[in-house]
């Protein structure tokens, strides 16, 4: 039998008035449709539900029995039908998994961790390293936010830019370069961060507009593994300068600026429409938002 919950919400009231009249101005139906309903919950349960007894109308031994829980199922069926829109952070015990590179990771991961810690005690972050590869923890719930520079191309994702880092060229701090200028630049060896290994870039455009070409002698998955690099040679690598920031100065490099005109790296927040409307999920963003913007303002 496929359950009518409609039946339910019915006889609630029929069992809380205790007349079909006051049942239906109750529900804001007419009472000839209140009866048929009635006669519906009587056929389905075998009982009168109510019987008259002069004026009024008296409930039946079965229907006083079940009131209690009737009102219940319809109470909790409504709560799950129009949740709560306020979040209790005192209360929230939640688990959310970040994606990011190591940049961000070393940047932005720090001060993320001390902000919920100190507004959702009951919050915990799990941070991924980026994959070489597109992978679908996005859309299976595996991954709650992506952060990066690359944006997914299926409308069942969000993407929001959370913030734009300027690019620059880091170096040893003993580089023989002094005047690091575009013919400069393009003189010496570079490494390239790509996770997905490539060897080439927006900046090598530039640089064949200008009629110049640079030598990639390495391409690494992560910004760490190409400063490691630089600290022990006279190789370039250009990055974002802010974000960076922690893991250049872990090294003792020194930033220059790029010797070229160049739009800013955005940092993307991507998350799957399913927590559009998770209220857990929307405080999350605002909480990376607002980190990623006062980290970018230092």
């Amino acid at each position: 039998m496929q359950a009518d919950l409609n039946l339910l919400v019915v006889l609630d009231a029929l069992l809380e008035e205790g007349s079909v009249m006051g049942a239906a101005q109750r529900l804001h139906l007419s009472s000839p449709a209140v009866s048929r309903t009635l006669g519906r919950i009587r056929k389905v349960t075998g009982d009168d539900i109510l019987v008259r007894t002069g004026h009024s109308m008296t409930p039946t031994p079965y229907a006083l029995g079940i009131a209690e829980e009737v009102h219940r199922l319809v109470r909790e069926a409504n709560a799950v039908l129009a949740p709560s829109r306020e979040l209790d952070l005192a209360e929230l015990e939640r688990t959310f998994t970040i994606q990011c590179h190591d940049a961000l990771a070393s940047s932005v991961v720090p001060a993320l961790v001390g902000r919920i810690a100190e507004r959702a005690p009951g919050v915990r972050l799990r941070v991924l390293a980026e994959h070489s590869g597109d992978t679908d923890d996005l859309r299976h719930g595996r991954v709650d936010l992506e952060l990066g520079g690359g944006i997914p191309d299926l409308p069942e994702f969000r993407s929001e830019v959370f913030g734009t880092d300027p690019l620059a060229v880091v170096m040893r701090s003993a580089h023989p370069c002094t005047e690091l200028d575009l013919r400069a630049y393009a003189a010496y060896p570079h490494v390239l961060v790509s996770r997905r290994g490539r060897f080439t870039a927006p900046i090598d455009d530039l640089l064949a507009a200008e009629g110049l070409q640079r030598k990639v002698i390495a391409t690494v998955a992560t910004v760490h593994s190409a400063l490691q690099i630089v600290a022990a040679s006279d190789a370039l690598v250009t990055t974002t300068a802010i974000l960076c920031r922690p893991l250049i100065e872990a090294f003792g490099l020194v930033i220059r600026p790029l010797p070229a005109e160049s739009p800013q790296a955005r940092i993307h927040g991507n998350w799957h429409q399913r927590y559009d409307s998770d209220l857990a999920h929307a405080w999350l963003r605002d909480q990376v938002r607002t980190t990623v913007a006062d980290v970018l303002a230092r």
